[in-house]
């Protein structure tokens, strides 16, 4: 681990896979707008030669995420961690790969006490570290990123944040790059107040 002992301070989230579900299909998408397997989605959009194509390449994937959006639940621990750490007065938020709406859509659907919400329609999408950027900014405080996928771990250490992976199943070969992987929320809270004690913070 690469941690430095220093208090956690304030907490962004990824959105799905980590507070929410998701049954996004990415090969199923991927497939339906000629993204090769082993590029991402959005960059490969983003090439695409034309406005009509990637216009047309996007609204594939709106139509995916807006259709996710109807059945995505909060997963086990969240809303506990959620209270426990807005009880410590931790600063929280959200970075998602989603668009606004859907993002929107499913926190409708799943309210949560977090009010700063930032989607790829806002700022790039992770692992760009600009939406992280953007809330250390706001806050004017140290931040750690907590994500259940590569991309989170990248975009924390872009914006030289800490990064703590979400596992809850298998924890893939990849966590070896986070600060912290927890495998349920309950460990988060944990996480903070073994790292407050360290240093003295109440």
């Amino acid at each position: 681990m690469k941690t430095q002992i220093e208090a956690i301070k304030g907490v962004i989230f990824d959105l799905d896979g980590t507070l929410v579900s998701s049954e996004l299909n990415f090969s199923l998408i991927k497939a339906q707008v000629g993204c090769p397997a082993e590029l991402d989605l959005l960059e490969y959009i983003e090439q695409l030669p034309s406005p009509y194509m990637r216009e047309e390449a996007m609204n594939i994937v709106h139509q995916h995420e807006l259709l996710d959006a109807q059945t995505a639940t909060l997963l086990p621990g969240v809303v506990e961690a959620v209270n426990a750490l807005r009880a410590k007065n931790i600063p929280m938020a959200i970075v998602t790969r989603n668009f606004d709406k859907a993002a929107t859509l499913k926190l409708q659907h799943n309210p949560l006490p977090i009010e700063t919400v930032l989607t790829r329609t806002e700022a790039p999408a992770k692992p760009d570290p600009s939406a992280l950027l953007m809330i250390a900014r706001q806050w004017s405080m140290p931040v750690d990123n907590v994500g259940d996928y590569l991309y989170d771990i990248q975009a924390a250490h872009n914006a030289k944040m800490r990064a703590c992976l979400y596992a809850p199943d298998v924890t893939p070969a990849y966590a070896e790059q986070a600060d912290f992987v927890i495998h349920a929320f309950d460990e988060l809270v944990s996480l903070v107040e073994s790292y407050a004690e360290k240093i003295g913070v109440c």
